[in-house]
């Protein structure tokens, strides 16, 4: 019976447009939702809403993970689905939130069909999925594995000094749900691409097979400083001079290793941060993603040798913090064959890729068959305001998660 179904396009579209308007960007369609802030408590309220609306049992954990469980017929584990709905600061509509929305809308789409599966159907909302505002990204999931204690989580940092855990008591999403969560038959994830890939190649439904190993690093440098105009060039401990050089060779550092390495420089403060002032001292963050553990361990290892010859050169102390270190992630092949299948049997075209950004399916894949869809990015723009996915792809891509949830939680694996 699920073959001749299809989610209302409609109520999905409503739904999105609802929660983006929690945190809305002032004359944007986009939204500001840093995890664990009071925008984020009104977008899971607003979720949680939805969830009890359509009659699901919903846990939440001590990180703040929330899940949504339609039974089944069976008491078997569930089939999960979901992603996250917190933002960057300059957040658009559909990262993360169309997966957690997609969930619903098969769970509402099945129930008023009154089709009941074997396995349990789970829509998943993870925590800080960003990393925004504490690091890692992918917390949330992160732990709900076991990937993390959740006392290391509570004791994260945040950008404005507070703790994770401080913020999820205030704003009442500190649960007593199991941590680590329950492990899932499988795990499916819609997301938007958020790159270029797909809209370029004209291809509407995205197959990942797996996401890029992640290397997030904080670079602290400690130099000297001094006047701008008495001190000569040869005498100077210069921080900002070296952060300058650490961003260059990042550049092209990812150029000489060849895709799909990549290098980003997305951060540099200075102190004190004046014209006429030669810094004391530099932070700033380096992320390095590629798909091949071995090339990115070596572009690791080839921008620590760089510090050490700066730190020698210039005369400065150079001190790194790992943020987030995840290996590359190679998706479920069964999985990822049923989203091919059954997206070119509702007549859209495929493509096999990696991801290139982070996502809460790469942590559920160490412990359940895990896969993604992803639909097109315009422009290939995200962590933007004016990031934009057209409805028929968004439609597409439910309809896609619709059909392999469904055949998922018939036990068909």
């Amino acid at each position: 019976m699920t073959t001749t179904l299809g989610i209302d396009r409609t109520r999905l579209l409503q739904r999105l447009s609802e929660l983006s308007d929690i945190g809305g960007i002032e004359g944007t369609t986009g939204s500001s939702r840093l995890a664990f802030t009071d925008a984020d408590r009104r977008g899971r309220d607003l979720v949680v809403t939805w969830m009890r609306d359509l009659g699901l049992e919903i846990t939440i954990d001590a990180i703040g993970n929330v899940i949504g469980t339609r039974a089944g017929t069976h008491d078997l584990a569930p089939v999960m689905t979901g992603s996250h709905i917190d933002t960057v600061r300059t957040g658009g509509r559909y990262d993360g939130n169309l997966g957690v929305l997609a969930g619903l809308e098969v769970v509402e789409t099945l129930s008023r069909a009154g089709v009941v599966t074997k396995h349990p159907l789970a829509v998943g909302s993870f925590s800080n999925e960003e990393g925004a505002r504490f690091a890692p990204d992918m917390m949330g999931s992160l732990v709900y594995v076991g990937g993390m204690a959740v006392e290391e989580a509570h004791d994260t940092v945040g950008i404005d000094g507070v703790s994770a855990g401080e913020e999820l008591q205030r704003i009442g999403y500190l649960g007593s749900g199991p941590s680590p969560g329950l492990v899932p038959h499988a795990f499916v994830e819609l997301h938007i691409e958020q790159g270029p890939v797909l809209e370029e190649a004209g291809v509407q439904i995205g197959v990942v097979e797996g996401v890029q190993g992640i290397s997030w690093t904080e670079v602290t440098i400690a130099g000297q400083s001094n006047h701008a105009g008495t001190t000569p060039m040869r005498l100077r401990h210069d921080p900002g001079y070296v952060a300058a050089e650490i961003a260059t060779f990042v550049r092209r550092l990812a150029l000489e290793l060849g895709h799909p390495q990549v290098g980003t420089v997305g951060k540099i403060d200075l102190a004190p941060n004046l014209v006429n002032v030669v810094a004391a001292s530099a932070i700033m963050t380096v992320d390095l993603r590629n798909t091949d553990e071995v090339v990115l361990q070596e572009a690791e290892r080839r921008l620590q040798q760089r510090f050490d010859e700066l730190a020698e050169d210039e005369g400065v102390a150079i001190t790194t913090r790992s943020l987030a270190r995840f290996e590359p992630v190679r998706f479920d092949a069964r999985i990822a064959g049923l989203i091919e299948a059954t997206a070119q049997d509702l007549g859209c075209s495929t493509l096999r890729l990696p991801s290139g950004a982070g996502h809460d399916a790469q942590m559920l894949a160490r412990v359940c068959p895990t896969a993604m869809i992803f639909t097109p990015s315009q422009a290939g723009l995200s962590h933007n305001p004016a990031e934009h996915t057209d409805p028929d792809d968004l439609e597409a891509g439910a309809n896609v998660l619709l059909r392999v949830l469904a055949y998922l939680a018939e036990g068909e694996l």
